[in-house]
């Protein structure tokens, strides 16, 4: 083509008809529309977008994805990336909530529903061992929501930017919140409690499991081979003192 279309007197003649020609003209009129609609303003800014970074809900899973976006939505292959980042993530905070509605019904179905004897009622010796647990128990939970500090959030969901915690009362189990609240539930059973409150004990022990099972494979994703370490040596609702597993 480029001997066809040089303009050199000494070159072959030019066999390139009309039509050619004028195919090679509109396609260079469109490339030069197109450079000119993308061309860059004042600002640094794509005449027909805007750009915009955009990560993904763990910060291990790549680079920022950048994307043009203009008033009408994804105009660049980026948006395809970017919805593959962001679906998953939003999924993971609406099951986190859901897990976290279930908690909340479970524990009000666990103090409302009938119970053994009063809470007024003189106590005895289940009743000083039960009131024992609750306390221990709840001060467990308060002392593992203060270790988190910055890092606690009201679902099972892990903050990206947040370090592993593996120190203080995290050093002894993974989930501390779940075992004093266990804790504090088995106090209330053996004080007041009736077969319902044993029932939804029971019920409690499978749902914690389950839930922390799920936020263990969000903070395996999140901190990758730290939390492998670390769930090596730390128990997850008791201490091990037996060494790794």
């Amino acid at each position: 083509w480029a001997s066809t279309l040089s303009m050199d007197p000494a070159a072959p003649t030019s066999n390139v008809g009309p039509a050619t020609l004028g195919c090679f003209a509109f396609m260079g009129a469109g490339a030069a529309a197109t450079g000119a609609a993308n061309a860059p303003t004042r600002r640094g800014m794509s005449a027909r977008a805007r750009q915009r970074r955009v990560t993904g809900p763990w910060s291990h899973l790549g680079r920022p994805v950048v994307s043009a976006v203009d008033e009408n939505g994804p105009v660049s292959r980026g948006a395809d990336e970017e919805r593959a980042v962001a679906d998953p993530l939003v999924r993971t905070r609406r099951i986190g909530w859901a897990l976290v509605a279930m908690q909340a019904v479970l524990l009000v179905l666990f103090v409302i529903l009938p119970k053994r004897r009063s809470l007024f009622a003189p106590p005895d010796v289940l009743d000083v061992l039960g009131i024992i647990l609750m306390i221990a128990g709840l001060a467990v939970v308060l002392i593992a929501l203060l270790s988190l500090g910055a890092a606690l959030t009201p679902t099972p969901v892990p903050q990206e930017s947040a370090a592993l915690r593996t120190g203080g009362i995290y050093a002894l189990v993974r989930h501390p919140v779940y075992s004093g609240i266990l804790v504090a539930a088995l106090g209330f059973t053996l004080a007041v409690g009736s077969i319902w409150q044993v029932v939804l004990w029971a019920m409690l022990v499978v749902f914690f499991y389950g839930k922390a099972f799920w936020e263990d494979r969000l903070l395996a994703e999140r901190h990758g081979v730290a939390w492998f370490d670390y769930a090596d040596h730390v128990g997850g609702f008791i201490p091990r003192f037996w060494g790794s597993r």
